[in-house]
């Protein structure tokens, strides 16, 4: 069975089960036993790699992720790296999923701008047969999506956010802001809930949060919510960025500004943006994962869900060529959904020690 007769057969039973408002990938609730499986190579999918929107190096580095596990496994059908640009991220991801039937897709992969808006065209996609593999920010209510590739525990970015900014400012604490993506990016949202409970810990009683801003993943647009936290917070010693475009653009900002002895940022960056802001002391700690791992590892779990290798069910184990064996578990930071995850790490936390060499 070729995977275009997989896909119609896949369609017909998701039609089904989502009649009685049921996502597929996530019905079996027993543990699948069994060997991991392996991918067999050369099958023809058709995959689109759709990041949150084009134009900046974490998600030209996913596609270089997926473009190597793409030659290992030997995929005829080119891969389609696509995306809207960050002015219109949700309408256009919206309409990338939308007219993926019409493209002949076999799977999509996903890193999601939309929030629950993107549920619809997900869905659609699903009941075309389309497995949608959410990677770097899932859909909030697990509608739609076939399974996520999380790059870390989101729990734990919030956690390391906090002993960042404590490390920053010291025992003695301070005054910070977040500058987030936009209000709708699902990986922003848990991460900053997540470090709003780590902040609750005795240890972390001396980190006072000032406000939340968001400059949209537009350099110009945090740029200027970086300016705008400095004047409204004469007392503030950090900017916490969980974005890796807020980060550079805060940095920049107090780079122009003179005020690196002053405000420091920190967050989630790439090495090679930071260096120079790790350097000169703007940005003493940040952290990040591999984004070329997460589209590598993005790529494999989709090849073999689109090939009917594996079906996307919790237990069942897969191995993803060099980055070894992994299994698919329900999401424990969606305990309230029905959804399903692959989970990737580590978490690797840069300062002056380690930077250059990571950025190299």
């Amino acid at each position: 069975m070729n995977v275009k007769t997989r896909r119609w057969m896949t369609g017909v039973a998701c039609a089904g089960l989502l009649a009685a408002n049921m996502v597929p990938a996530v019905l079996a609730q027993t543990p699948v036993s069994g060997e991991a499986v392996t991918a067999e190579p050369g099958q023809e999918v058709k995959m689109m790699l759709l990041p949150k929107f084009l134009g900046i190096l974490p998600f030209d580095q996913a596609n270089q992720g997926a473009e190597e596990a793409a030659a290992e496994l030997g995929n005829p059908t080119p891969l389609d790296f696509v995306g809207p640009t960050a002015e219109n991220s949700v309408a256009g991801q919206i309409e990338f999923v939308t007219n993926a039937p019409a493209g002949e897709y076999d799977v999509i992969m996903l890193s999601n701008n939309s929030g629950d808006q993107i549920v619809p065209a997900a869905v659609a996609a699903q009941e075309a047969g389309i497995p949608v593999v959410t990677w770097d920010s899932p859909i909030p209510t697990g509608e739609g999506e076939s399974l996520f590739v999380a790059q870390v525990d989101f729990d734990e970015t919030g956690q390391v956010m906090a002993e960042m900014a404590r490390s920053i400012l010291g025992e003695d604490g301070g005054q910070f802001a977040i500058l987030s993506a936009s209000p709708d990016a699902a990986n922003q949202n848990a991460w900053i809930a997540a470090m709003e409970t780590a902040l609750e810990d005795p240890a972390f009683e001396n980190l006072e949060l000032l406000e939340i801003v968001y400059g949209d993943d537009q350099s110009e647009k945090s740029y200027e919510q970086a300016l705008a936290l400095i004047s409204k917070h004469p007392d503030m010693e950090l900017i916490m960025a969980p974005t890796s475009v807020g980060i550079v653009a805060a940095a920049q900002a107090l780079q122009n500004e003179g005020l690196c002895e002053e405000i420091k940022v920190s967050g989630l960056g790439v090495p090679a943006e930071m260096l120079e802001y790790t350097q000169n002391g703007c940005a003493p700690e940040f952290a990040l994962w591999s984004f070329v791992d997460l589209g590598y590892l993005t790529y494999y779990v989709s090849y073999l869900l689109a090939t009917g290798a594996i079906e996307g069910v919790e237990g069942e184990r897969f191995v993803a060529g060099r980055l070894g064996e992994y299994e698919i578990t329900k999401d424990p930071t969606r305990p309230d959904v029905d959804a399903l995850r692959v989970l990737m790490g580590p978490f690797t936390v840069y300062n002056i020690d380690n930077v250059e060499e990571a950025a190299g």
